[in-house]
């Protein structure tokens, strides 16, 4: 991973910029792959990345309200109100909100943990490689470790001991999991194919709670 100083705001801009720079190129055919999203092609996950920068609380609560707390409703037709007519329509709507600070309800690092974990929900289907700042990543993982918000993740992590071979992240006690801060990230919002990643005697519990 690179090293940054991680404010909450720029870091997301950072990678959402990183994000777009990489999708600049990307054949057509290719904006069908499905993501590591269940049930999502990497044009849809990026479509979600923008509805989410662009939902304050009341627009939010408005959606929600129409979808008569149906939240998978409302997530699917906010993103296709964000999906344009091309895959680079998708993208250029994506570009407009690179520097966006709005967000619903929560703490700030869930929002940045939406960018870091949905881009790699991208790239690596695509076998896009990039180098995650550090101390980003370290927050994302924090925020993770401690709450369920967005994906469960203290479930996933309860009971086991967590630790980065990268970086300064630790937490927890149990059997042990150890790995690259991003792959503990990844694994502790659900992506059980970076478990592939992991060793210790905890991974096998992780793994089947992460599906």
């Amino acid at each position: 991973m690179a090293t940054a100083t991680t404010d909450i705001w720029p870091a997301a801009h950072a990678e959402r910029a990183a994000l777009a720079a990489d999708l600049a190129d990307l054949p057509d055919e290719r904006w069908t792959t499905p993501s590591l999203c269940a049930g999502l092609s990497v044009r849809e996950v990026l479509a979600h990345l923008t509805s989410s920068a662009t939902l304050g609380p009341l627009p939010w609560m408005w959606s929600v309200l129409r979808s008569r707390f149906d939240f998978d409703r409302h997530v699917a037709d906010r993103l296709a109100e964000q999906l344009g007519s091309s895959p680079a329509e998708t993208l250029a709507r994506f570009e407009r909100i690179v520097d966006s600070r709005t967000s619903t309800f929560g703490p700030k690092a869930a929002w940045l943990g939406e960018v870091i974990v949905h881009a790699e929900d991208i790239r690596r289907p695509l076998g896009i490689r990039h180098d995650y700042p550090d101390d980003a990543v370290t927050r994302v993982a924090r925020f993770y470790v401690g709450a369920d918000f967005t994906v469960p993740s203290r479930t996933l992590a309860r009971g086991l001991r967590l630790e980065a071979t990268d970086g300064p992240f630790a937490a927890g006690t149990g059997p042990e999991v150890r790995g690259t801060t991003l792959a503990l990230t990844m694994a502790m919002a659900g992506r059980s194919a970076f478990c592939d990643e992991l060793t210790g005697d905890g991974v096998p519990v992780l793994r089947s709670r992460a599906r």
